[in-house]
């Protein structure tokens, strides 16, 4: 009799779930299929694209020769990685810095600059963008790295990440690695890093997404076409009197592949750092 009322329950709960399932279901399929789309869109014509066609076609070999006829695609995709990963490497340094001090080092003085730095939140980038070319060009950086990572080297929402995440940083930790000798920079490196991992990986990814997409300052200031990114490429491939969107789709899955996989690799310590998990 209670394995007949278990079974009840269970079959009710899962009758009670069926909703959820289709609901999940749905959303799924309309999240996976523009990228199932960008992929049968890359193997097809433009014709056959135009047209709507949804299945795979044969013609990504031609696309492939397309794409990279007169261009420098790999050359492109390096100057891309390149440039985020020099970007996210020291704006990772820079703004955990700032959160570590921010926060475990904190008082009125520093809070009133952290307030600053938030109000510089509001400020458009394209307000910035003539300045920062003028900086950029007097120095002598157009068309390099250290010209593309300047101005987002330290930015306001990275530095109140690493210090809303340095509140779950354990202060014995600090006072007993004192207590041992080590000094605040030593703690930083050797305590507070290693400690801060997963807020370390969410930043990572967050840093690494826009660096890699970003558009407007490279446009800005990569006046050279060797130093190019992605992003610019894909422009100038629907900027012609004509488009070929089978071409134009495989350029743009070149340039989402690289962030969907290092989102996919780190997409547990992406939750926990956004969640503060200290480790």
């Amino acid at each position: 009799m209670i394995h007949v009322t278990e079974k009840k329950n269970r079959s009710m709960i899962q009758r009670r779930l069926i909703p959820t399932y289709v609901f999940l279901i749905i959303v799924s399929f309309i999240s996976v299929f523009p990228f199932y789309w960008m992929i049968s869109a890359a193997t097809n014509t433009s014709f056959d694209v135009a047209q709507g066609r949804l299945l795979p076609g044969t013609y990504l070999a031609t696309n492939f020769a397309n794409l990279t006829a007169g261009r420098d695609l790999w050359g492109t995709m390096w100057n891309s990685f390149i440039y985020a990963f020099v970007q996210t490497i020291l704006a990772l340094l820079i703004c955990s810095l700032a959160g570590f001090g921010f926060e475990l080092y904190h008082d009125k003085k520093k809070d009133i600059v952290f307030t600053i730095l938030l109000l510089a939140m509001m400020i458009p980038g394209v307000a910035t963008m003539i300045p920062l070319f003028r900086m950029v060009s007097k120095m002598g950086l157009l068309n390099s790295v250290w010209g593309f990572i300047l101005p987002a080297i330290s930015t306001p929402f990275l530095i109140m990440m690493f210090r809303n995440n340095s509140r779950n940083f354990p202060v014995d930790v600090m006072e007993a690695a004192r207590i041992d000798g080590l000094r605040e920079i030593q703690i930083f490196f050797r305590m507070y890093m290693p400690m801060m991992k997963s807020t370390y990986a969410a930043a990572a990814v967050v840093t690494f997404m826009n660096a890699w997409n970003s558009y407007l300052w490279p446009k800005v200031i990569m006046t050279d076409t060797n130093a190019q990114t992605m992003p610019m490429l894909i422009a100038n491939l629907a900027s012609g009197y004509t488009t070929d969107y089978g071409v134009l789709m495989l350029g743009v899955l070149f340039c989402s592949v690289p962030t969907m996989v290092i989102f996919f690799i780190l997409q547990k310590q992406f939750a926990e750092g956004l969640t503060g998990a200290v480790k």
